[in-house]
């Protein structure tokens, strides 16, 4: 559902809307595949989660990517995944949770690693460059002076773009700021030029509840 809100577009329970259409998904891991284009870090084998109160961005920006990984913890066989790359030139986040499961067969358990920060208004997590490669992201967004349909290389409010594993010419949107409540993801990989974790806590344990969100 779209609506005019104060100059900007609100989207109820924004679900990765732009990623690429499956032709050119697979044109990009044609592309890789035979070395035309440079793909960016080799992901970890292992998705993480992420949940936020309120992410408040400035220059948004995204597009379909690829992410070439490793297919388990083993690190012996690779694989493409392909993702929606959110990107903010600056970006404040409350109440942020990530969360890992790994599963440690040596030792027969299941380990949680989970990081808390950010707990407050007063107390943000404030980061430069963003970008969040995305399998799934459920939230409530409002973004102002959207653009939709903007080809990824003549984007101009969000920062540049990640790497070469995109197609230039390919489908983006973008946005001179953006909301998100209420988020809840799960992510490849997440890269920044600064990232200032206010607030931050570490745990790991054996306790699936210290998962940011169950499922």
């Amino acid at each position: 559902m779209e609506s005019q809100v104060r100059g900007g577009t609100r989207w109820k329970r924004f679900a990765v809307v732009m990623v690429p259409s499956v032709a050119a998904t697979a044109c990009v891991g044609i592309g890789l595949a035979q070395g035309a284009l440079a793909a960016s870090f080799a992901v970890s084998g292992q998705q993480f989660k992420v949940t936020a109160g309120h992410l408040h961005g400035k220059g948004f920006a995204q597009y379909g990517g690829i992410d070439i990984g490793y297919t388990t913890t083993d690190g012996k066989e690779t694989t493409r995944h392909p993702v929606a790359i959110s990107s903010f030139s600056s970006a404040e986040i409350t109440k942020m949770c990530q969360s890992v499961k790994t599963e440690l067969p040596l030792i027969g358990k299941t380990i949680y690693l989970r990081l808390d920060a950010g707990p407050n208004a007063d107390r943000k997590v404030e980061a430069t460059n963003l970008y969040i490669d995305v399998a799934q992201l459920d939230a409530d967004a409002e973004f102002k002076n959207i653009d939709i349909g903007v080809a990824v290389q003549d984007q101009s409010k969000g920062p540049a773009v990640k790497d070469e594993s995109v197609l230039r010419g390919g489908f983006a949107q973008q946005a001179d700021e953006a909301d998100l409540y209420g988020v809840k993801q799960t992510a490849w990989a997440t890269t920044a030029g600064s990232f200032k974790l206010n607030g931050l806590k570490m745990r790991l344990g054996t306790d699936p509840k210290m998962e940011c969100f169950p499922g």
